[in-house]
């Protein structure tokens, strides 16, 4: 096994999305031995929230809850010399920094606070678009110039030398608005060990380690598909990368803790919304299928030899474009006849409200939980779901409402609402666009400091790439057939990446893995899952790590903030198809 250096920067986060335990950071700080406390907010939803709360208050837009984690851990980081990052300052990082200065002030400490900004493209986005620049959409390829879209928010994923500079100048916490979710580990790590912009191999290293722990807990053992496996699920342990000079590092957690770090646990994480093994971010390009996943002790994972390449020219943005009005409602079908009783309901509703054409977007779904032969009331359940979409608030609201009300008495039999008849109100559509990195200078506020920094891209560095090495993968054994789940066999993680969805697939073995490498093709997962069959699928391979990641576009629409799917985000997908059964050598499967 391999030794790390002891020369390491340990850095502990402790929030994985708005809404994460709140004691996590006080957990953090006083478990054990860190040096950097990173906190990640910024989910592409938490983006739609965060616009939703600055509108009816100029002042928010940033993440509230951090700031009663700063009044819990501000004194204790203070005297370790712990470092706080976090993207917390959502849309509004300078109102964040004023807030937790205003806490150091009342609690009587010295601390410096850095903040960061040059995300924000909306106030400069008419000259932008008006200039030539496309705002290409990444799932469509549609120009914002073309669209007819007007975006209410607008916010480019900066990189981590910002965060650089600002520990550089001293600052003891650091807000960041929207950057990758990775940078609030890179910038540390490039702080401590000095590492400089073309240092690629580092670098892509500390955005594998920032991939890995962004999440929180999923990386030491929650949500884990072989859950069995994990020794308790109470106190689960927030993860800490032991970040090294080279850019290898340990993920691990505070002794004592619940949860699980294992090769299994870190595969997972590292396949969680990621599209192709070329992990872009605006700083380097971090390529998953050269690095290397070990077991080095309890709890404790290595992962090294990740290589790294220039980054790519442009920015990701992500705009969030006010879409208009929806509504739903959903409905119990019970026993005989589910099929024509939803008929019924639904052609009659449409008829009441002028016809489905009356709508922008229609969504019914009849789903088809009922049992043929149940045993109790709730077993013979069938719902049907209906969604309406349009730039009138009224016909969403009180008239589609008003309208199921009134067909109680005067339906199927059996009528009762699952859900309670609502007004409705606006939604947001997600679009990820990318926008050339020469209109982006991200500034670092220190006191009276401004920073610029400016991107990788528009710097004079040489172009340094890595020769990828072809997969040699033996064939999968033979001999006798056995049928069983999936999931007995294979591991899975899945996630939303804008309007696409993604599932990551992995192998405990290598005879499972060359099974899996030879024989489930995209083709073979529409086969297992019917219901992707409207939707381009592509396979992305990382033999490294036994692993494929497909990735499913368009499955979601608008993004999670519009689709109308019970599961949004696609976080039950990789479940899904572990339950379905398959064919395979019986050899594998023991």
């Amino acid at each position: 096994m391999a030794t790390p250096t002891t020369d390491i920067l340990r850095i502990a986060n402790c929030s994985g999305f708005y809404g994460d335990k709140l004691s996590a950071a006080r957990d953090m700080v006083k478990g054990g031995p860190i040096d950097v406390l990173t906190g990640d907010y910024l989910a592409e939803l938490t983006m739609s929230i965060l616009f939703s709360k600055k509108m009816k208050n100029p002042e928010e837009g940033y993440v509230g809850t951090f700031l009663k984690q700063v009044q819990d851990v501000l004194k204790p980081c203070l005297e370790k010399g712990i470092k706080i990052v976090t993207n917390a300052g959502g849309l509004n990082p300078k109102g964040m920094a004023d807030a937790v200065e205003a806490i150091a002030a009342e609690l009587g400490l010295d601390c410096k606070v850095a903040w960061i900004d040059g995300d924000d493209l909306i106030p400069r986005l008419k000259g932008l678009t008006t200039d030539g620049e496309s705002f290409s959409n990444i799932d469509t390829g549609k120009a914002l110039a073309d669209s007819g879209l007007r975006p209410a928010t607008a916010n480019a994923y900066l990189g981590g030398w910002g965060i650089k500079e600002a520990l550089d100048q001293g600052a003891d916490i650091v807000i960041a608005p929207r950057v990758t979710d990775a940078a609030v580990v890179m910038g540390p790590a490039a702080w401590k060990f000095g590492w400089k912009r073309d240092d690629f191999d580092a670098l892509a290293g500390a955005i594998a380690a920032g991939h890995l722990i962004e999440c929180g807990t999923q990386v030491t053992g929650g949500n884990y598909a072989f859950f069995q496996e994990v020794p308790s699920f109470h106190n689960m342990g927030y993860p800490i990368a032991e970040m090294e000079a080279d850019g290898s590092f340990t993920i691990t957690k505070h002794p004592g803790t619940g949860g699980l770090v294992s090769v299994g646990t870190v595969t997972a994480q590292l396949l969680y919304e990621i599209n192709d093994p070329a992990y872009k971010n605006p700083d380097v390009v971090a390529h998953f299928d050269t690095l290397s996943i070990e077991q080095v002790g309890e709890d404790r994972v290595r992962v090294s030899g990740c290589r790294g390449s220039n980054p790519p020219p442009q920015h990701k943005v992500c705009m969030n474009i006010l879409g208009g009005y929806r509504n739903s409602m959903e409905l119990l079908i019970t026993g005989l006849d589910v099929e024509e009783k939803a008929k019924i309901f639904t052609d009659v509703l449409f008829d009441l409200v002028g016809g489905k054409e009356a709508f922008d977007q229609v969504s019914i779904d009849l789903i088809r939980t009922d049992k043929e032969t149940p045993s109790r009331n709730e077993e013979a359940f069938a719902s049907l779901r209906i969604a309406v979409r349009s730039s009138d608030a009224k016909l969403v609201g009180r008239v589609f409402s008003a309208k199921i009300i009134e067909l109680a008495l005067a339906s199927y039999p059996g009528f009762t609402g699952r859900t309670s008849p609502g007004a409705g109100g606006p939604f947001i559509i997600h679009w990820p666009a990318l926008v050339d990195s020469r209109h982006i200078t991200e500034t670092v506020h220190l006191g009276d400091q401004a920073l610029p920094v400016q991107p990788t891209s528009q710097l004079d560095l040489e172009e340094k790439y890595y020769q990828k090495q072809p997969a040699d993968i033996p064939p999968p054994p033979t001999g006798a057939n056995t049928t069983l789940p999936f999931g007995r066999v294979f591991g899975t993680r899945s996630g939303d990446k804008g309007g696409a969805a993604n599932v990551g697939v992995w192998a405990k073995t290598d005879d499972a893995y060359s099974w899996l490498y030879h024989h489930f093709t995209a083709d073979r997962l529409k086969e297992l899952l019917p219901d992707l069959q409207g939707f381009e699928v592509k396979r992305f391979d990382l033999p490294n790590i036994r692993a494929v990641n497909f990735m499913i576009y368009g499955i979601l629409g608008e993004g999670v903030a519009a689709n109308d799917r019970i599961d949004g985000q696609a976080k039950t997908l990789g479940e899904y198809l572990r339950s379905r059964p398959v064919t395979l050598p019986a050899s594998i499967a023991s």
